[in-house]
């Protein structure tokens, strides 16, 4: 794992949803090639260049955001934590994901209550911490200008990050920021193909360890299952 330079933790849908959104965003970071993009009606501009912001991480919901090692943490730790982690972790279950636009964007967002989602994220955000290089004075430079508030700030300073814990709201991205007409032309030619392939209800049942390659594009690594699941894998690998 020596060629990455930047690590986090995903929720990687899979099955006709992953099919499709790898498709859609022309990278599929669970196999880490590129896909031709499909034929889609009625879209107001190239689909590359729709889908060019989110591309290079691959279809996912961020849990713990990228972020560089701490120098005395080697990969093999933080590889083993998250696996103990994630033994711990039940999975959760939500309704499903409906297409929503999420200020200039559009995303997956969960259908129905999240409070066991927003638990399991802040777990994995706190838990993992202590894997976290500091931020660089150009990377805070460069989250401060998204204008935070003294909230978002504060998380910033603590966890690296400033939309985890409370701020934290569960998405899959699907593209880049659009003009308001844009992105309801882009969402009227995107259901009849999201339709088929959105699981109802949608069930998180593990956690994906990724990273960055030198050219900006992240890999799956590990995908580790929760709780039970997790624990049974493990007796199987030491069997």
């Amino acid at each position: 794992m020596t060629r990455f330079q930047r690590y986090a933790i995903y929720v990687m849908p899979d099955g006709a949803l992953a099919r499709f959104g790898a498709q859609w965003l022309g990278w599929d970071a669970q196999v880490g090639r590129t896909i031709d993009h499909p034929q889609v009606a009625g879209l107001p501009r190239p689909l590359d260049e729709i889908t060019a912001t989110p591309r290079k991480y691959g279809l996912h919901a961020t849990i713990k955001p990228p972020f560089r090692l701490a120098e005395s943490r080697p990969p093999a730790g933080l590889m083993a934590d998250l696996a103990a982690l994630c033994a711990r972790l039940e999975p959760v279950t939500l309704q499903g994901l409906s297409l929503a636009r999420l200020g200039g964007f559009l995303a997956l967002v969960p259908e129905g209550p999240t409070d066991a989602l927003n638990a399991m994220a802040q777990q994995v955000v706190t838990a993992l911490d202590q894997h976290r290089a500091p931020l660089t004075e150009a990377e805070l430079a460069r989250r401060r200008k998204a204008r935070l508030t003294p909230a978002q700030e504060t998380l910033l300073a603590r966890w690296g990050y400033p939309f985890v814990l409370e701020e934290f709201r569960f998405h899959v991205t699907l593209t880049g920021n659009l003009p308001r007409p844009e992105a309801e032309a882009v969402a009227a030619a995107l259901t009849g193909h999201l339709d088929p392939v959105l699981p109802r209800p949608f069930v998180i049942g593990s956690l994906c360890l990724v990273g960055e390659d030198g050219e900006g594009l992240f890999h799956l690594i590990h995908r580790y299952p929760l709780g039970a699941a997790a624990t049974r894998s493990s007796t199987a690998t030491s069997a």
